[in-house]
């Protein structure tokens, strides 16, 4: 039975760009920077966190597998600071969406050097 995702594939054009996205805008660690023959793995993920992203070559991955979609998957993440975390990723220029109140808690949206969209929320 499953019980937790573990990771989550996120198909980029620029492994090592998407990596410093990730590490200096959102504040992740890298878990793992691993190649096994033509392919390399880059895994990052919060601190601590049981779910991690793990960021593949796209190119490589559409010819070994053409069938296989490889568009952006929907993540939520969540935050306890939502005010906090949208004027950090602001600061840092990264492109961010408004705040938007909905009955479940606060959410913007937000795009990495790709302009893969993510979104994150407070819940209430």
């Amino acid at each position: 039975m499953i019980n937790k995702i573990g990771q989550v594939m996120l198909y980029v054009n620029n492994q090592d760009e998407s990596r410093d996205f990730w590490i200096e805008k959102l504040g992740f660690e890298v878990i793992s920077d691993e190649t096994n023959g033509p392919m390399r793995f880059i895994e990052v993920a919060p601190k601590g966190a049981a779910t991690s992203i793990v960021l593949h070559n796209k190119e490589f991955v559409a010819k070994m597998n053409p069938e296989m979609n490889l568009g952006t998957p929907s993540l939520m993440y969540f935050t306890e600071d939502l005010d906090q975390l949208y004027q950090d990723l602001t600061s840092k220029n990264v492109t961010v969406g408004e705040i938007v109140e909905l009955p479940f808690g606060r959410v913007f949206n937000f795009a990495d050097t790709e302009n893969n969209y993510f979104a994150v929320m407070e819940k209430r």
